[in-house]
Parts: C-alpha cells; structure tokens; sequence
C-alpha cells in the first residue's frame, strides 16, 4: 500500500525530532497513517530516536538472533555468563557494593520488582548512556509501578526476538516502504497513541491505536482503518484481540502477537479462526522484553534469547529441578541499561530441555480481567489501574463479587487515601467498599466471582 500525500509545512522536521534518519518517503507514510479519513485520534507523539550508525547495528544484531543456538542446561551454562557477572559486579553499583562476583550464580541473592521499584538507579551500570536513555513508568496487568531504564536501541531490538519467534511458524516479515509493517493495538479508556516508522523495515509504517470507541470518529472507522492500513502484523493482548474479533475487518495480517498477558487456547483458536494466521503467544516482561513463544509442538514456552539464562527457583530462592515447577528468575538479557542478576519475575514455570532448547513448561504468567460498570460497560482492569495512578499506593487488589459490588484491598498504611480511591473508583462502579490488606508479599491484584470477567 503506496498512498500520495502533500506534508503540511514543518511536519518532516517536527517528526525528524522523533525519527532521527526519517526520509521524504518516511514522511509520507506518516502522514498516510495521520490523514486518512477513518484515521483515530492520534494522542501522543513517539518515534525510534535511532541514530544512522545505530540502524545498521541493529540489522547486524537481528541476523545475530535469528541464527543463534540457545542450548544451554544447568549443568553446562551459556559461555557468556561468567563475563556478564564480572561486568555487571564491576559497573553496576548495587552489585558492587555485594563485593566481588561470586564463583557460583547460584550465590547471588535473588532480587525482584520491589528492589528495582525502591531504586532503579542502583541498577543502572555507570557507562550507560545518560543523555540518550529512555525512561518510561509502566504498572503492567499487577500495578505495581516501576520505572524502567531504556534506550532508543534496546527498543530496537524487540523486532529481532520478533523475527526469531515469526520464524518458528514460517513467517517472515516483508513489507517495507510505503507499507504499514507494524499496528500494535490497544483496547482501554486512555492510552498512549502515536505513528512512526520502522528504519529497518525501510521505513514501514508502525501504529500504536486504542480500539475503545472514544478514540474515534465513528466506531466504524476501526475496521475501515485497519482495512486500509492493511498491517502485515498485529499485535495486542487478550481484551484489545477480543475486541477485535467484533469488527467487520476483512484485512488478513501475517500474523497476530499476543503480548503482556496469558493467551488462553481457546481465544488462540477463535483468532486462528477469524484471521486465518499464525497467533503467537509472546511471553514478555517489561523488564526483560521477549522471553519466550508459546511453541506446542515444544510443549510450551521457547525462549527466544541467545543471551539471558534462566533458573525457577523455590520460595527460598533456591534452584529446583528441572521439571519441577517454582519462579522463573532471569539473568543477562539484551538491555544494557538494565543488566539483570537473578531477577525473580514473579511467574511460575518449570523448565525442560529438548530439541527446541530451554522450554518453559506450564507458563502461568499475568491473566487479563475486565470489569463490569454500574452501567453495564466491560473496562479493562489496566482502566482501573489508571485510575488509581494519582494515588502513592505501592500494592493493592480490587476484587468483583458475583453481584457486581467492588472491594477494594488496601494496606494498613494506604488507608488514609481509601476515601479519594473510592472516588476515583465512583464512576465505573459507584460505592466501593474497602478492606484490609495484611499480606506483605505479592498479591493477585485483579480478580473478579464473574464468570465473564475473564477473556
């Protein structure tokens, strides 16, 4: 798709601030994803701020991805290992202040989100590059908020794990100029929405776009946009993808991703079904980026990095058996703001090993919910988290009983905020009650007695 548009005056330059090495024919696809008459409401602007040099890096470190063997085992760890230890110790000053590194990985104290969330900057090696980082809050599906320290290349190199997980089901991405390569969906009452391009796909187009019909001009308009745009991929969560499933699209993309959430098999086959393509499950952490893709011919999850090592450890932080099932924690990973020791994810696994390599068996990571209103709407649990962002409240659960009524599980020491948290809970449900929340540890934070509250 090749669509002719006249730039208004300075709108190359303006998105040149976002996309570094953005071309006359960047600029146009832009515009096409701006200008067409059933385009949404673009809220935000974003690009990929990747220098010249940068590109050509990553297209190397993609061809580096996709031909990489993961076929490392407890017994025998990746080769990379020890140097990464003795870099991270060296630059890193929460682990140089443990001392040196330790023989054994298995001798580092795990860590998990509540460390990084009290001082992400301890995490942080001393060479990154302050001047060019990225730093973005996310609450994921849990809601704990968490600062993530990034940078233009490491959001660059999502594509390659990408590639390496479309690969093992026979697609390869094509589209490149004049094409909308990307369209990734979301489906709640406020979200980030924005156009950019893709410098390694020759500058094909990419779109972030919240299906909830306030975003639009006419609700119609979602299908007639993603018709038009025709992304050769698409990719949401459970709650934007059930969304989908209700518009008239006739597009057929390559495939669907499904990240942030679990992908139960019974929506991966009512997608397969509608779209007639590949649905992927991409198991992804902010934290980590691409873990693994849910493969069943493998029997479940194959990690897609060459170079993050995982263990599943007990409650004790000890490592269990391969088979046996415990928290998957990460070591390594491809962002270099952010090298990770033994971090506790806080998902559950057990890990096997085969001819896919390192497989995570029984994945039971973050479950998507919704919420019925007082007035009847389904909203998504991330519209909740939303509306508790004001609050300085670091864990709480918001459970819906079989009748509709809601309660929110606050800690003692988040009490003094109960009465702004109800009113800011009144519009979707009207009285809110509130209850005491004594566990110290994490918690499930959205559950719901409604039979329909999960996609």
């Amino acid at each position: 798709m090749s669509v002719d548009v006249n730039l208004p005056a300075g709108a190359w330059e303006s998105d040149r601030d976002y996309c570094p090495t953005l071309t006359p024919a960047g600029a146009r696809m832009l515009e096409t994803l701006r200008s067409h008459p059933a385009a949404p409401r673009y809220r935000n602007r974003s690009g990929n701020k990747l220098q010249a040099a940068e590109v050509a890096a990553l297209r190397a470190y993609e061809q580096e991805v996709v031909q990489a063997d993961i076929g490392w085992s407890a017994n025998a760890p990746p080769a990379w290992l020890p140097g990464f230890l003795k870099a991270t110790y060296a630059t890193v000053p929460h682990y140089r202040a443990c001392g040196s590194p330790p023989a054994r990985l298995q001798d580092v104290q795990p860590v998990s989100r509540a460390e990084l969330a009290h001082d992400i900057a301890a995490f942080v090696p001393d060479d990154a590059d302050l001047a060019r980082m990225i730093n973005f809050q996310t609450t994921g599906t849990t809601g704990h908020p968490l600062l993530i320290a990034s940078h233009p290349l490491v959001a660059g190199r999502y594509l390659a794990f990408h590639k390496r997980a479309l690969a093992r089901f026979g697609v390869t991405l094509r589209h490149g100029a004049g094409q909308v390569g990307v369209m990734l969906l979301g489906h709640q009452r406020r979200c980030f929405t924005y156009v950019s391009v893709t410098p390694t796909m020759n500058e094909s187009g990419l779109a972030k776009i919240n299906l909830h019909p306030d975003d639009w001009r006419d609700p119609d308009d979602r299908a007639r946009y993603l018709d038009a745009m025709a992304p050769e991929l698409i990719a949401g969560d459970p709650i934007s993808f059930a969304e989908l499933l209700t518009l008239p699209m006739a597009h057929k993309p390559a495939a669907l991703l499904s990240v942030s959430m679990m992908l139960l098999p019974g929506m991966r086959a009512r997608l397969e079904a509608a779209f007639g393509c590949p649905v992927l499950d991409i198991y992804s952490l902010n934290e980590v980026g691409p873990v693994a893709v849910y493969d069943e011919r493998a029997g479940g999850h194959v990690l897609l990095q060459h170079r993050l090592y995982v263990e599943i450890l007990d409650g004790d932080g000890q490592a269990v058996p391969d088979g046996e099932r415990g928290e998957i924690t990460v070591t390594g990973g491809f962002n270099f703001c952010l090298p990770l020791v033994r971090y506790r994810t806080g998902d559950y696994a057990s890990l096997a090993h085969g001819p896919h390599g390192p497989v995570l068996v029984g994945l039971a990571g973050r479950s998507p919910l919704r919420y019925r209103t007082a007035q009847g709407e389904w909203i998504n649990n991330i519209d909740i988290t939303h509306a508790l962002k004001p609050l300085a409240i670091a864990v709480f659960g918001v459970h819906q009983h079989g009748d509709g009524s809601i309660a929110l599980r606050l800690a003692p020491n988040a009490m003094p905020q109960a009465g702004r948290a109800r009113a800011l809970l009144a519009p979707f449900f009207g009285a809110v009650a509130v209850e005491t929340l004594l566990a110290e540890d994490k918690i499930i934070q959205y559950t719901s007695d409604l039979r329909e509250a999960a996609v």
